[in-house]
């Protein structure tokens, strides 16, 4: 049976430990959606379109990956689009807790046979979170150890036009 992974997220922005995850999930699955959610309500540094090209940008060596849009009800576009796999990133406990919630309920509203897949970010990104990103390299801190280069370059230049504008 082919297994057809999804990995949503904001991804504002998209970080080395988003970037492992994509990785070992690229390997472990058939094929890889990178389901980036649109939120309406939530303020983000990238537009929708910025965030989707950054992830097409970066994860362009994986033949199996794409990207698409996330709207509206998770499980209605896992059931919608085939998907029999939603792989999930645990940085340490704390995203544990409320990610295992999540998974139960969607136990329910997801097609039979589809399984969340919980993967441990890897040791040396478990620190790393959009946030702290953002906050990072905002303040002019190294961002290379954070974000993958496409989005450390596109960061800087967001950035740098914010500060020219001020």
């Amino acid at each position: 049976m082919k297994t057809k992974a999804l990995y949503a997220g904001s991804f504002d922005p998209l970080t080395l430990g988003h970037l492992d995850i994509i990785h070992r999930a690229a390997h472990l699955f058939d094929e890889v959606v990178i389901g980036v959610v649109v939120n309406l309500e939530k303020k983000t540094m990238f537009t929708f379109e910025e965030r989707m090209d950054m992830i097409r940008e970066a994860t362009a060596e994986y033949d199996n990956v794409h990207v698409d849009m996330c709207d509206g009800l998770l499980a209605d576009f896992v059931n919608n689009n085939g998907f029999n796999v939603v792989v999930r990133g645990l940085r340490g406990m704390s995203d544990f807790d409320s990610e295992q919630q999540m998974a139960q309920l969607h136990r329910y509203l997801y097609n039979e046979g589809t399984e969340t897949v919980f993967l441990m970010s890897d040791s040396k990104y478990a620190f790393i979170s959009s946030t702290m990103a953002k906050q990072v390299i905002s303040l002019g801190g190294q961002g290379e150890k954070l974000v993958p280069p496409c989005v450390l370059e596109k960061m800087k230049g967001k950035l740098n036009k914010q500060w020219k504008t001020r």
